[in-house]
């Protein structure tokens, strides 16, 4: 192919090119461009040809140049440049040498990406939108654990109450397992009102609290006359109660295995019938169950049904102590410090040496522990800011009761102290001398002269 051919063959590769192609000397002035420039730029070929691509910036044709950035480094450089009425331009500006190493000309090519960059400030923009709605689900989400009286930030109290929060719509078996004060009557109460029962009854039985001899009368009730000492009418048990709504069965481990076997029926068939009665009941329920034992060592003594293990066991939710979910205890000490100053009518602060001292302590008794110290110290302490004192005397007391020493107080003195802070701490939790009489096995009024008496009030 002659050199002319050849010449006008690179000519029409070139001016066939899409994207704009632009040639500029060692000290930017333009001297070649493609058709595309007008199509792109909005220039006609003609009124760029000699012009610097320098001034053409100062003019804002285009922004940034790369010329500048091939002279410096000597290699191919891509930039993004900006263009009149906003447009973007992703320009690969590569070095041309002559025979003698030395620049001689800069060739540049770009292409529209204009669409792509605003696809991408869309994007970053959808980032920050779905940042904002995610955080406001997280606050919304906090406020919701909170009014179910949960603090979870920790991701293992996170993820237990997410379980929590989706099987609350189905109407399967949930079994809560857990030590003793995590919150499972209180995460069975949020799974309720989260289900589609939540207008009907939560019935709540502790199945450790119940006399065995008692059992079968109290869950599934007596017809008139059933037996020597009952009620003429006869008595409604849990499992009739429970219709529609939800029955929990907390400390289902203590159930003793005759028992089991009747509440294993009565969970599978959802009939019954009372004691001392020939009429069968059916009853519609959403069961949850809980336990502080470890079900599968039970099973393995023969001390519970495996049957009935499995039939509460289709779902199960393990809530972690509080010495496991370390993060959490700040934010429930401070929401249980704020709920009690509410409650008793007075704002009180927590000294830091008192934040590190109830920080440090394991906590055995979990929640319920840590809330049963909070109250105390809040009730008890006459100041608004709660000192390391009064957490030490808090502590003494929890001891127990004085053991004898010589030249120490009388039997009947040591009796009267120990009677006193007994009736102390039960005034504290349930205020009424009706309760205080109920939880202590007494008249109310004996409760009421012995509060009179040790002037509790």
């Amino acid at each position: 192919m002659k050199k002319g051919s050849r010449l006008e063959e690179n000519e029409a590769i070139l001016q066939s090119l899409l994207d704009d192609f632009l040639v500029t000397d060692a000290k930017g002035l333009i001297l070649r461009v493609s058709h595309a420039m007008k199509q792109l730029y909005g220039l006609e070929e003609k009124d760029i040809i000699g012009e610097s691509v320098y001034e053409l910036e100062k003019q804002g044709v285009f922004t940034p140049i790369v010329t500048p950035l091939v002279k410096e480094k000597k290699e191919r450089v891509t930039i993004i440049q900006t263009a009149k009425e906003n447009k973007k331009f992703l320009v690969t500006g590569v070095p041309v040498f002559d025979e003698k190493g030395r620049l001689w000309r800069i060739a540049t090519y770009s292409h529209d990406v204009t669409e792509l960059a605003n696809m991408k400030d869309y994007l970053g923009e959808m980032e920050d939108e779905m940042e904002r709605v995610k955080n406001e689900i997280q606050i919304l989400r906090n406020r919701y654990f909170q009014e179910h009286g949960f603090i979870a930030h920790s991701p293992e109290m996170k993820s237990c109450l997410d379980v929590a929060h989706q099987v609350a719509s189905v109407d399967v078996n949930v079994l809560l397992l857990g030590e003793s004060g995590v919150g499972k009557t209180q995460l069975a109460k949020m799974i309720h009102q989260e289900s589609p029962r939540r207008k009907e009854p939560f019935i709540e039985v502790n199945c450790g609290a119940i006399p065995d001899s008692l059992f079968e009368a109290e869950f599934f009730g007596y017809e008139a006359g059933a037996f020597t000492g009952s009620s003429q009418k006869g008595k409604i048990g849990f499992a009739e109660l429970a219709e529609g709504g939800t029955l929990f069965l907390d400390e289902i481990g203590e159930l003793s295995l005759a028992h089991q076997v009747k509440v294993l029926k009565f969970i599978q068939e959802k009939t019954f019938y009372r004691v001392g009665g020939n009429k069968q009941r059916k009853v519609n329920f959403r069961l949850i169950s809980a336990t502080n034992r470890p079900l599968e060592e039970l099973v393995e003594e023969k001390k519970f049904r495996e049957d009935l293990y499995f039939r509460l066991n289709v779902v199960p939710i393990t809530i972690p102590p509080l010495r496991e979910r370390a993060s959490d205890i700040i934010p429930l000490i401070h929401y249980l410090v704020d709920s009690f100053g509410k409650k008793y009518g007075g704002k009180k602060e927590l000294e830091p040496q008192v934040m590190q001292e109830l920080c440090n302590k394991e906590w055995k008794g979990n929640v319920r522990e840590l809330m049963n110290v909070l109250e105390r110290l809040i009730v008890t302490s006459s100041s608004n800011k709660i000192t390391k004192e009064h957490l030490q005397s808090m502590n003494k007391k929890q001891k127990g009761p004085a053991v004898f020493q010589e030249n120490s107080k009388s039997l009947t003195e040591l009796i009267e102290d120990y009677e006193k802070t007994i009736l102390q701490e039960a005034y504290i939790k349930h205020k009424t001398t009706v309760k205080i009489a109920e939880k202590l096995g007494t008249s109310q009024p004996t409760v009421a002269r012995k509060l009179k008496k040790y002037k509790i009030n």
